[in-house]
């Protein structure tokens, strides 16, 4: 019987190693380990749009991942296309804005196309609500209209504390998501230099 505790403390203090080591190794790759979650696919063009329409490339790539997961030929049930997940009739009215006359609605499945449309379109949200990203956000997923229409009426104040007055529920997962993974992505990313 003695024998057998030895043993089992044994295979105890073994096991307990084991546990460290794995915890040090996760805490010793991180970030590393964390990117596998939060990639940075296209990084390119999101950089390049981003930076060309001031937005950050971080809050980008969050857009992103909570639209399409970063599948280039992602379409919802509505219609809306590509790694931004934008409705074609955005898209045109976009095309319009930037001057572009030759918008063809297929080109939303071109990851180039798709992400510079996506940062000119959050840059110019960004912009009509006063650089206030909660509403950013939420207009890029529900419309500036309703957005705008929130606060007229006194239904939302548009502060990230207040997110929960959101009357849709996709909004408001949506805000609460992407406004995460944007924290998530500026804690990895911002560290090791990347802009």
């Amino acid at each position: 019987m003695p024998r057998l505790r030895a043993i089992s403390g044994h295979r105890v203090v073994l096991l307990l190693w084991l546990v460290l080591f794995l915890f040090l190794m996760i805490v010793l790759s991180f970030p590393q380990w964390v990117t596998f979650f939060y990639p940075l696919p296209h990084r390119e063009y999101v950089f390049n749009y981003a930076n060309q329409f001031g937005v950050d490339p971080y809050l980008v790539f969050a857009i992103i991942r909570a639209e399409s997961e970063f599948k280039t030929q992602a379409q919802s049930a509505r219609g809306a296309r590509g790694l931004m997940q934008i409705m074609p009739e955005t898209a045109r009215w976009i095309s319009e804005q930037m001057n572009r006359t030759d918008f063809e609605e297929e080109e939303l499945d071109n990851p180039q196309v798709n992400i510079e449309m996506g940062c000119w379109y959050i840059a110019d949200l960004i912009q009509e609500f006063g650089g206030r990203l909660p509403l950013a956000v939420a207009a890029y997923n529900a419309g500036r209209g309703n957005v705008r229409k929130w606060l007229v009426e006194g239904i939302w104040d548009g502060r990230k504390e207040t997110v929960d007055d959101i009357p849709f529920a996709e909004t408001k997962r949506y805000v609460k998501v992407v406004l995460t993974d944007y924290e998530i992505y500026r804690t990895i990313y911002s560290s090791q230099g990347y802009r």
